[in-house]
């Protein structure tokens, strides 16, 4: 009987599906390892939605990713976005996982954001009514750019994904970080500044089982910058089990 291989799925950020754990991918296939990579739905072009998506929608879908090949026990990593996802997977499919790796890790909502959101969402119904005044739609732009920190929503041409990012961002999973058993690394670069470390020194401190690991100048696509770092971590903790 030939050997199975240990499966890895990684779930990408948000932002158009462009590859970028690939070389991660490459070096963990080469060390003997059966590794899943899909585009995500709506950020992957082949697969656009037809509707806007939550969270729990990206949920079950990675379930039945998984159940379609045949994946009944792996190692699931989420970077970012894919880190949302990958951490309420972990609380609903708990019987499916032999490790979570949650990389830059999006997911936990601070309080002066919370405030910020709802009091630009107090205010966008008068300033609405406003559309008609020149340079309206400029200034609508410019608030999102400073109140979501980044470009991701004001660059989506689609409604449905508009729709889909306000989805997804708008839930506070630290509640959910208690309830996850699995062992869990936690890979943060200390220069991130779009998910702060403090977020996952947070994760590390909630999680039941984990470890936090952090790499020294890495920004938020640590993944990109340092590979070789990030895979050494995932297969000393595949092997050791912390």
């Amino acid at each position: 009987m030939p050997e199975v291989k240990t499966a890895i799925l990684i779930l990408h950020g948000w932002g158009r599906f462009t590859g970028s754990w690939f070389p991660v991918k490459q070096i963990l296939e080469n060390r003997g390892f059966s590794v899943f990579y899909p585009g995500l739905p709506g950020l992957d072009e082949n697969q656009p939605l037809d509707k806007p998506w939550a969270l729990n929608d990206y949920v079950d879908w990675v379930k039945q990713f998984a159940d379609e090949n045949n994946l009944s026990r792996f190692f699931l990593l989420g970077h970012s976005f894919g880190g949302r996802v990958a951490i309420k997977f972990a609380v609903k499919y708990p019987e499916t996982l032999s490790g979570l790796i949650l990389v830059s890790a999006a997911g936990i909502r601070s309080k002066k954001i919370s405030k910020i959101y709802g009091f630009f969402a107090r205010i966008s119904k008068i300033v609405n009514k406003l559309s008609f005044i020149p340079g309206y739609d400029f200034c609508r732009k410019a608030a999102y750019r400073f109140l979501l920190k980044k470009t991701d929503y004001v660059t989506l041409k689609n409604q449905i994904m508009k729709d889909t990012f306000k989805n997804v961002i708008e839930q506070d999973l630290s509640d959910l970080l208690p309830q996850i058993q699995t062992k869990t690394l936690i890979l943060w670069g200390d220069k991130d500044v779009t998910t702060p470390l403090a977020d996952g020194d947070f994760m590390a401190k909630t999680i039941p089982n984990a470890r936090l690991c952090v790499i020294p100048q890495a920004p938020h696509m640590i993944h990109v910058q340092a590979p070789n770092r990030v895979s050494q971590e995932i297969l000393k903790f595949i092997a050791n089990g912390n």
